[in-house]
């Protein structure tokens, strides 16, 4: 065990038999159970807040429980002013998207997840303005092209980017004008009004298994707003993993709704999120961000990818939501 993590881990009313090192954190195995150890960079006030809401649904749901340090607190901070959080933690595998039955178990524990997570009281953490997002991506999207359309020198990326611009910006245009004119603005303040809470960030990662039982992680995302962006985070992902497979995203979403239906405006809000080019987006937002000497072979297979799933996903949303722009 590193120095630092004894540091930490004695601080703790835990005895830790041994430690190794996971994705960005430390798992802990002691006597009192598993415990997984991470460096916390967000306010004090957002973690406050995620324990409350982890602690007010846990009668219901199963989750990474921040464990409370010796003096009765939530944080713990180092001498250099680092400060790290201990969370109780499971014996368990993450979910796995090619096995179906676990994913559309993953939609129906979502479903049940959103059931319970209304806060009990206000929260300053809502949900940026979907409106105000896709301005400002569109905004950004025109920023990488005038900044790759004046280089001199043009790569297979730079060329390949600006050949699809065009048709990828045009349907990200229409997709804001179609969320202006859609029902969003007032689902958005229902959301809000009535306090109910998003997991903000609903991916395998942070689904773990056991015993063929779901435990959900890593709320740090959370906020206050429309709970079907879980969903179409969830099932955007999938989608674009199995080529927007229709029959498997119709199942997901009858899983969802056999335990939660969704309204009108949800259904809506969902076709008009999967209509938006945000994997277009993100790749030119990785792209401007990156070292322009060297564009990684991904990027371009990315982006290919992405041009050639458009099509797919225009299929996918006629035949399942009967929406087109």
């Amino acid at each position: 065990m590193r120095e630092l993590e004894q540091d930490v881990l004695e601080r703790y009313p835990i005895d830790v038999d041994s430690t190794r090192k996971v994705r960005g954190a430390v798992l802990c195995e002691a006597r009192e159970g598993i415990f997984l150890v991470r460096e916390w960079m967000l306010s004090e006030r957002r973690l406050q807040s995620m324990s409350a809401l982890q602690e007010q649904i846990s009668g219901e749901i199963e989750t990474d429980a921040i464990l409370k340090n010796r003096e009765g607190g939530l944080l713990t901070e180092m001498d250099d002013g680092t400060r790290y959080i201990v969370k109780h933690w499971f014996a368990a595998r993450e979910c796995d998207i090619r096995r179906e039955y676990e994913l559309l178990e993953a939609c129906r524990f979502l479903a049940k997840l959103h059931q319970v997570m209304r806060l009990s009281q206000e929260s300053p953490f809502l949900e940026e303005n979907l409106l105000d997002e896709y301005k400002r991506h569109n905004r950004e999207l025109k920023k990488v092209r005038s900044f790759i359309r004046g280089r001199v020198q043009k790569g297979t990326f730079e060329t390949a980017f600006l050949g699809c611009f065009e048709e990828m910006y045009a349907l990200a245009e229409k997709t804001l004008e179609r969320l202006a004119q859609s029902e969003y603005e007032k689902l958005r303040t229902e959301s809000i009004q009535n306090r109910w809470a998003a997991h903000g960030d609903y991916n395998y990662h942070n689904l773990l298994i056991a015993e063929g039982q779901i435990k959900v992680t890593n709320f740090e995302r959370f906020h206050i707003g429309v709970q079907a962006a879980d969903f179409y985070y969830f099932l955007r992902k999938t989608m674009e993993k199995t080529r927007w497979d229709k029959r498997l995203g119709d199942r997901m979403i009858q899983a969802y709704q056999s335990v939660r239906p969704l309204t009108k405006k949800e259904m809506e809000y969902l076709a008009i999120r999967l209509s938006y080019p945000e994997k277009f987006w993100k790749i030119a937002d990785t792209y401007y961000s990156s070292n322009k000497a060297w564009i990684p072979v991904k990027s371009l297979e990315k982006l290919e990818t992405e041009i050639c799933q458009t099509k797919e996903k225009s299929s996918f949303l006629r035949q399942i939501f009967s929406f087109h722009l």
